[in-house]
This record gives C-alpha cells, sequence and structure tokens, in this order.
C-alpha cells in the first residue's frame, strides 16, 4: 500500500498566504514596479518553479510566496522576459522576504498565545 504525503492544511497554507497583507511589493522589478510603500495590489506571488512543487495546473506550495505588486506578478507569469531571469528575480524577492516572515510570523505567533 502506497503512503500518503502528508499535504499542508488549509490553516497551516493560510498563514503564509496572511504574512504578505500590507506588505510592499519585494520583487521590484525594473521598469515594471512603482516603488510604492503602500500598494492596493500587492498579493502573495507563488513560486513557478518545479523545485517549490509547481506542476501543470498547479501552484506551488504557499511557503513559496513572495509580496508582489500587480505589475510584477504580471511579469513573473506572463511576462516577455525569458524563464532564467524570471526565476532569478523570484529568487532574490524570496531570499530577501524569507526571514523577514519568518520574523513576522514569530511575533504572530507570540501574539496569538
Amino acid at each position: 500500500m502506497k503512503r500518503r504525503i502528508k499535504k499542508p492544511t488549509v490553516e497551516e497554507g493560510s498563514k503564509y498566504l496572511a504574512a504578505c497583507r500590507g506588505e510592499p511589493c519585494y520583487l521590484r522589478i525594473v521598469g515594471v514596479c512603482r516603488l510604492w510603500a503602500v500598494d492596493a495590489t500587492v498579493v502573495p506571488c507563488h513560486s513557478n518553479q518545479a523545485k517549490h512543487g509547481k506542476g501543470m495546473g498547479k501552484k506551488a506550495e504557499h511557503r513559496f510566496t513572495v509580496p508582489g505588486c500587480a505589475r510584477c506578478h504580471a511579469w513573473i507569469d506572463q511576462g516577455a522576459a525569458s524563464r532564467a531571469e524570471k526565476f532569478d528575480a523570484w529568487d532574490l524577492a524570496f531570499e530577501w522576504w524569507e526571514p523577514i516572515r519568518a520574523e513576522k510570523m514569530a511575533i504572530q505567533m507570540k501574539e496569538a498565545a
């Protein structure tokens, strides 16, 4: 009998999405991003890389998200840039965002306790 890999619950995944709320755009694509400190279009942008769980018709896991404005998100998902350029831009943003998110989530966990 095959063992199933435990999938994250909605609650586990939603904490990563919630961490993106109220944040500025971390993608900051040159010539695309408006670099606004407060931007209502910022949403969690999922990785488009297979190494993060992305597949045909399947998004990457929620923990592989970065806050991004609508313009940068469109560039990552539908822009004319090469796949390597898009992956590099997303990876750089994630490298910057991940420690900030970890700190933000730790504070939220303490407040909830």
